[in-house]
C-alpha cells in the first residue's frame, strides 16, 4: 500500500524542554527502519514551523504504526508513533484524507509540542481485490452467503424448456 503524508505544521516545539526552536526545523516520517522521507527545513517558523510538504511512502501490510520525528538541526525534538488504524481502518475508503494531530514526546517521554499531518491511503499497483468482491463497471459488489435450491429442468437443443 502507498500512503501520502502531508506534514502540515508543528506547534510549541522546544529544545531542552524550555527554549523555543529558533530555526531549521524539519520532520522525518518512517514507515519502517528502511523506508523514510523528510521535509525540507523551515528556517523562519521558530517553535511553530509550517512545511505543507507531501511525502510518499510504501506501507507494508504488517506495519502497525508510522513514526513522525521532529528535528531542529541535528537535535531530535520529539517523536510520535501514529497507529495505521487511525488512517487506514477497514471503514475508511481508499483516497480518504485524514487530518491528524499528535503529541510529540522527547527522548525522556515528556510532552514536547504537537505535529499536524494529513494522510491519504493510495491503492498499491497491481492491487488484488479481497475475496468475495468483484469490480464491474467501476462498482464494487459484495457477495454474501447463498443457499442453492435444486431445480429440475429439461434441456432440448441448447434451450431450457
Amino acid at each position: 500500500m502507498i500512503i501520502e503524508v502531508t506534514v502540515i505544521s508543528g506547534e510549541g516545539l522546544l529544545v531542552r524542554k524550555k527554549q523555543p526552536v529558533k530555526r531549521n526545523a524539519f520532520v522525518v516520517v518512517r514507515s519502517d527502519p528502511f523506508n523514510h522521507q523528510s521535509t525540507g527545513t523551515d528556517t523562519y517558523g521558530g517553535s511553530y514551523p509550517a512545511w505543507n510538504e507531501k511525502l510518499v511512502l510504501d506501507l507494508h501490510a504488517h506495519t502497525r504504526y508510522i513514526t513522525v520525528e521532529a528535528h531542529s538541526g541535528s537535535r531530535l525534538i520529539g517523536i510520535s508513533n501514529i497507529p495505521v488504524s487511525d488512517f487506514a481502518g477497514g471503514f475508511l475508503p481508499e483516497n480518504y484524507l485524514s487530518f491528524l494531530s499528535y503529541r510529540l514526546r522527547d527522548a525522556n517521554g515528556e510532552k514536547n509540542g504537537i505535529i499536524n499531518i494529513s494522510v491519504k491511503v493510495k491503492a498499491a499497483a497491481g492491487k488484488v481485490q479481497p475475496a468475495g468482491e468483484r469490480v464491474a463497471g467501476g462498482r464494487v459488489f459484495e457477495h454474501g452467503i447463498v443457499t442453492g435450491v435444486p431445480v429440475s429442468y429439461r434441456h432440448e437443443n441448447g434451450t431450457c424448456v
